[in-house]
């Protein structure tokens, strides 16, 4: 008996695209998930046109296309970037412990995704300070007269009436700031939440709070991981 050809993944697909008239991604599903195999995974055709009659091969092809399409879909749904800020992001308060001091994020949200992170203590002298029924928010940024920025949080009490904090960035460590700002930066380009926490986690930070402060983060973006079975400890929990 004679030795069975095969064919490189190269091969098969030159072949198969000029059968699908040049469609790349028909070609690759076709070659992919339809395409014969010997018992050792080499590829032994290399286009439809080898062993399928007329009918079959419509249909193969028509299979092939749907799995393209859907393909196609399953990019065009990816979460798109929003590079340029809004002015005013609808925030979530999240409050958390770091080494018995207690602490609160303000997690800015763009259709619901996590956008952006601030964090810092709740002090009235040294931080900021909010009662404990305030969970939402807005998060507004202004540009001061001489042109820099800043970053206004914004929350309605009990009866009703707006109540704005002003410059949150100027109320935190500089240091837990910038920490901040850069995973910021991961969660405005769309990196999956599961992702960020993971980015977060790797960090090698030198002091015991700061590290500290960084677990307290990453329970609070637990929050919006997408299976929504991560719960955030509240402040007894932790003490």
């Amino acid at each position: 008996m004679e030795p069975v050809k095969t064919y490189t993944l190269e091969e098969a697909m030159d072949a198969s695209m000029k059968y699908f008239c040049g469609d790349e991604l028909v070609a690759r599903v076709w070659v992919e998930n339809y395409a014969m195999r010997d018992d050792q995974g080499r590829i032994t055709e290399c286009s439809p046109e080898e062993r399928l009659g007329p009918l079959v091969r419509s249909l193969a092809a028509d299979v092939a296309a749907q799995r393209a399409e859907q393909s196609h879909a399953a990019l065009d749904s990816r979460p798109e970037v929003t590079e340029i800020r809004p002015q005013v992001l609808e925030c979530d308060v999240v409050r958390f412990q770091n080494n018995k001091e207690k602490w609160v994020a303000f997690v800015g949200l763009l259709n619901g995704y996590p956008y952006e992170i601030f964090t810092g203590l709740q002090d009235e002298e040294e931080g900021i300070m909010l009662p404990k029924s305030v969970t939402k928010g807005k998060i507004i940024k202004q540009q001061n007269p001489d042109g820099t920025k800043r970053y206004d949080f914004q929350f309605e009490n009990k009866r009703g009436y707006k109540t704005t904090v002003e410059g949150l960035s100027e109320k935190f460590n500089p240091e837990y700031w910038n920490y901040a700002k850069l995973i910021s930066g991961v969660l405005r380009y769309r990196m999956p939440i599961d992702h960020v926490i993971k980015l977060i986690s790797s960090l090698q930070l030198q002091s015991e709070s700061i590290n500290t402060w960084k677990s307290g983060v990453e329970r609070a973006l637990k929050k919006y991981l997408m299976d929504g079975n991560e719960e955030i400890q509240t402040e007894e929990e932790q003490s």
